[in-house]
């Protein structure tokens, strides 16, 4: 897999927009697509900041805007598209993880001719020739910033996946910038940090892997700093230490050393790719219920992680202190509180289930009966 990376910086800090952006851009060509999502960037003034910090910088700037939650490989091909038009030279993705994840796929979409879906998917092969793009984090939780992967949907074969295109060459952290984002939806984003830490530390290591240690302390200040949230939500160092969290559950170091367990986004993928739910409050839904089914495969780990991130002494309550902070956050804990306009029925689990991408790796393997045993748990 190659990912194309000339360099790669992080630009934090309260003011770190205005500080930081036209100088960031500046080694790049004139002609910038800014691409965002449902357009709350507009009207919390984030828009007008970066669109006149962008001209300052002598650029012109191309909107690309409407970039929708679990997006879609039809809006790949629309970016893209107006990449090649507009003879883009750099894409800017101002958002969260689904306005990032679309950037990356446009920027490698817009140097071929080939249908990358295609060329991934069933060749297993991967650009090398992508547009240069940054990121400016206005909702964290994803992580995608940091890094080359992203998750699309692709409607016409109902299936969510990933796929590897471009990597940031820069992006910018700015708590600021997320001062409007709504309570549920700042809680869901960080769950999906917490998410992410706990799936990469399941997965198999060597004993006492430093990774691991990092991995427990990026899930213990997800917790705590999800805590100082629930007590203010305007608390903006939380809100900066949330997106810390979130870039370092991403940014690959947890991963070094060891097989990665990402079995539950694997659940919640597909049930994105049959509903619109939110993905770190569908995450919350299923984690317990996959844990509990787990929780013997890897007792030690667990009860490690149960001491160091919840204070509790055995694996089993480890997963029942997940389960009661997911209820402490006001996190859904049932299919029905996801709020998808798609009916959520036995028959749709089943679709999920067999669809889903079955992970090889550690705690063990499941099975399409057992994907399925779970989701109906979460009913």
């Amino acid at each position: 897999m190659a990912l194309v990376r000339a360099f790669f910086c992080i630009l934090r800090g309260e003011g770190a927009v205005k500080e930081h952006l036209a100088e960031a851009v500046s080694a790049y060509g004139a002609n910038v697509m800014l691409a965002y999502g449902g357009g709350s960037v507009k009207k919390n003034g984030i828009y007008d900041e970066v669109k006149s910090i962008l001209e300052g910088a002598g650029k012109k700037v191309t909107d690309f805007s409407g970039i929708m939650s679990n997006p879609t490989y039809a809006k790949v091909q629309e970016g893209a598209k107006l990449a090649e038009s507009e003879h883009i030279d750099f894409i800017l993705a101002v958002g969260g993880g689904s306005v990032i994840d679309c950037c990356k796929i446009v920027a490698a979409q817009a140097r071929t001719d080939k249908d990358l879906w295609e060329m991934e998917m069933k060749e297993h092969k991967f650009p090398t020739d992508v547009l240069p793009m940054g990121a400016i984090v206005t909702a964290s939780g994803t992580g995608a910033e940091m890094n080359g992967g992203a998750v699309i949907t692709n409607e016409e074969k109902v299936v969510k996946a990933g796929m590897a295109d471009a990597a940031p060459r820069f992006a910018i952290l700015d708590p600021a910038c997320t001062m409007s984002v709504p309570r549920m939806q700042v809680i869901s984003g960080a769950f999906d940090t917490l998410s992410h830490a706990m799936e990469t530390y399941f997965g198999s290591s060597d004993e006492d892997n430093v990774s691991d240690d990092v991995a427990l302390a990026v899930m213990r200040n997800t917790v705590v700093n999800m805590k100082r949230l629930m007590g203010n939500i305007d608390d903006i160092q939380a809100r900066g230490n949330l997106m810390w969290d979130s870039a370092m559950a991403e940014n690959g170091i947890l991963k070094v050393g060891r097989v990665t367990d990402f079995q539950c986004h694997q659940m919640e993928h597909q049930m994105g790719a049959y509903t619109d739910c939110n993905h770190g409050q569908g995450l919350a839904v299923i984690h317990p219920a996959y844990y509990r089914h787990i929780v013997k495969d890897a007792e030690e780990k667990f009860a490690k992680f149960g001491r160091e991130v919840f204070g509790v002494d055995t694996a089993e309550k480890a997963v029942e202190a997940l389960a009661d902070f997911i209820r402490e956050c006001g996190l859904p804990t049932k299919m029905s509180e996801l709020r998808s306009k798609a009916e959520i029925t036995p028959e749709l689990l089943r679709n999920v289930a067999d669809t889903c991408n079955i992970i090889k790796t550690d705690p063990r393997e499941l099975t399409h009966d057992e994907i399925y045993d779970i989701l109906m748990e979460c009913m």
